[in-house]
């Protein structure tokens, strides 16, 4: 495709949200769904394998239009839901590698370069995860739902003096703390145990904190796990109750998604136009 050139926002670049084998009808599955900017998406076919593409404006997806929008939160929340929307509905239609975020290309041309190059690494990754999909495990600690818990149980002196009462009451709550996370620690190691046989690999990421942890208690546990889908069922069912027994733990199990985790992305230095 030759780049198509806009005054306002210079040469359209190519934008690879996922790539899959040749002979899938992504272009045409995905043909109503938008991508980046609005722009519609096409399927760039080279041997054996296809990557899903769409135009994107230089002028945003060049290096310093790349920098602006990663240190703009706003838009990078809406170019990482558009990017992962796009690959979920690709994976609807056919095994796909995700890529990784501003995956930029100067045109379609040098996105062949890139299937041709990497065709022997793309299909022996396309065969593993073949059939599979992601599931996620978070283990959540909350010290406080312990407490709330707890309190259902005998109460401290109440005749001691307030100085007591209050030394009493920070005993308490160390002891707590402490509880809760060793008994989330344990709940933590035996996830692994329980569905041993039911995934094909494991992926340890970092605990989400801050904005990205909206749940309640601390994440000290967030991983990834590569399953078959006809076993997706059985995963989650190994894992139920597991925390019913340690107050103020919490396991999530969350997917089924496309295998973000266990999908190795373009050649270093993906988020450079090339």
């Amino acid at each position: 495709m030759t780049a198509e050139v806009d005054p306002a926002t210079g040469p359209a670049m190519s934008y690879v949200y996922a790539v899959s084998r040749a002979g899938t009808p992504l272009g045409e599955a995905l043909a109503g769904l938008p991508g980046l900017e609005g722009g519609p998406l096409r399927a760039v076919a080279a041997g054996e394998l296809v990557a899903l593409v769409s135009s994107v404006p230089s002028a945003s997806y060049g290096t310093e239009g790349v920098k602006a929008q990663m240190e703009d939160l706003d838009r990078l929340e809406v170019l990482a839901r558009t990017h992962h929307a796009v690959v979920e509905a690709a994976y609807e239609h056919a095994t796909v590698l995700p890529m990784r975020l501003v995956t930029v290309y100067l045109d379609d041309e040098r996105v062949r370069g890139m299937l041709d190059e990497r065709e022997p690494e793309f299909s022996a990754l396309l065969a593993r995860l073949e059939g599979h999909v992601e599931l996620g495990v978070k283990v959540y600690a909350d010290p406080r739902e312990a407490v709330t818990v707890s309190s259902r149980g005998p109460d401290t002196d109440t005749a001691a003096s307030p100085g007591r009462a209050y030394l009493q009451k920070r005993r308490a709550q160390q002891q707590n703390h402490r509880q809760t996370y060793r008994a989330a620690g344990a709940v933590a190691a035996e996830v692994a145990a329980r569905v041993a046989g039911l995934a094909r690999a494991h992926v340890t990421h970092r605990p989400q904190q801050g904005d990205l942890a909206q749940a309640a208690g601390e994440n000290i546990v967030n991983d990834a796990y590569l399953v078959h889908g006809s076993q997706a069922d059985a995963f989650r069912a190994a894992l139920t109750g597991l925390a019913d027994d340690a107050p103020g733990v919490r396991v999530e199990v969350t997917g089924p998604w496309a295998p973000y985790s266990f999908a190795t992305p373009p050649a270093p230095g993906g988020g450079e136009p090339r």
